[in-house]
């Protein structure tokens, strides 16, 4: 074979074309298309934050434009009443207040309007004296395989969304979930725990911005509003995680009660789903492990997480106990389509991709309506789950 013949063979499609008579015409339209104005790249359905049932754009309606200022009258008194804040809640939480209402329900703010910037600034403090404290320790012989995995997982956490791709918000999460594990050594950094970090992150940019967040550039933000987005992130995650740590302990046990739970739940709420998957020998903690430990972020577009979270945070115990009603509901809305399935294989690969990317507000709303109602069916009785 000539050397020719042989780079050829080894080239690059893109070295190819510099042999071909079109190269010049070639070259000439990459100059051009290299001197265009740069736009963003463009974000796929499953990845876009917005929703076409969300305020913003188009206008709100009427109803939307009620609910709003509902929030905001209750949010400007000098003691925010938490209970009405958390029926309010419950249907969801307009983008303008959700900041405010999630540091409220989280128990990250006081209900007490006069003390909330003493705590704020209290906080934000202590978060970063954490920072100074503990963080370069990374690299020590008893700390680097944590920040190692922490290291390793951030990109790959929402990898469809440029904003999680920059560098800034990178460092963001490593610093966070770093300070998280080393002072919860019980459990430590788990896997999954990553996830949980980009609701609040992406809800606590939008204090400080107008526009739409996939694409947005954070080094445009003051280093104050960054470092508040950070410690605020911080301390929300660190309240969810207080309620449902046995799920990221040694074996996971919390995970492994709610995935039983789970399967004796659909057993009394959907017999033939149930049997349809016992007669194909698929477990529930094959698939339903992910829905625990990543609270359903794997398997829902990140706008539909975040809407749910207003619901979980309204909810006694929205992340520990109503999650898996919610679960339940999840798994019997596919009823059709796991009936269809008749094979092992064919059975996990719908349950491990389930079609969610069209997603909104509005399936979330009825996922919700129908979870709570089998809450209420079972969740009073002493062995709500047995038969």
């Amino acid at each position: 074979m000539s050397t020719t013949a042989t780079v050829l063979c080894n080239a690059s499609p893109s070295l190819i074309s510099t042999f071909t008579p079109d190269a010049a015409g070639e070259h000439a339209a990459l100059h051009r298309q290299r001197s265009l104005p740069h736009r963003p790249p463009v974000i796929p359905l499953v990845a876009r934050m917005a929703d076409q049932n969300t305020s913003g754009t188009p206008a709100m309606t009427e109803r939307e434009a009620s609910r709003l200022d509902k929030f905001k009258q209750l949010l400007a008194g000098p003691n925010t009443d938490l209970d009405e804040l958390r029926k309010l809640s419950w249907s969801g939480i307009p983008r303008q207040v959700r900041p405010i209402t999630w540091k409220l329900l989280s128990g990250y703010l006081p209900a007490n309007a006069e003390r909330r910037e003493s705590v704020l600034q209290r906080k934000r403090q202590e978060y970063f004296g954490f920072i100074q404290q503990y963080y370069d320790s990374r690299n020590d012989e008893h700390h680097q395989d944590t920040y190692r995995q922490i290291h390793i997982d951030i990109p790959r956490t929402n990898p469809l969304i440029p904003l999680f791709q920059q560098a800034s918000v990178q460092e963001i999460f490593e610093r966070i979930l770093f300070i998280w594990a080393i002072r919860h050594p019980a459990s430590g950094y788990v896997q999954g725990i990553n996830d949980l970090v980009t609701p609040f992150f992406v809800v606590y940019v939008f204090e400080y911005i107008e526009e739409e967040v996939e694409n947005f550039d954070v080094s445009s933000l003051q280093e104050e509003a960054l470092r508040n987005i950070e410690a605020d992130s911080f301390w929300c995650m660190s309240k969810l995680l207080d309620g449902i740590q046995d799920n990221y302990t040694f074996a996971q046990p919390g995970i492994q009660r709610k995935v039983k739970a789970l399967e004796e739940l659909v057993s009394r709420i959907d017999e033939s789903v149930h049997r349809h998957m016992q007669h194909y020998e698929v477990e529930y903690l094959q698939f339903a492990f992910r829905w625990m430990n990543n609270l359903l972020m794997r398997e829902l577009p990140l706008r539909c997480t975040i809407r749910l979270w207003d619901t979980y945070q309204a909810e006694p115990e929205g992340f520990s106990h109503f999650h898996l009603y919610v679960c339940a509901a999840f798994l019997v809305r596919w009823r059709k389509e796991i009936l269809e399935e008749k094979d092992f294989q064919g059975l996990m690969i719908l349950l491990q991709n389930l079609p969610t990317m069209h997603w909104g507000n509005e399936e979330v709303s009825v996922l919700l309506a129908e979870a709570y109602r089998l809450k209420f069916a079972f969740a009073d009785a002493p062995n709500h789950y047995k038969r």
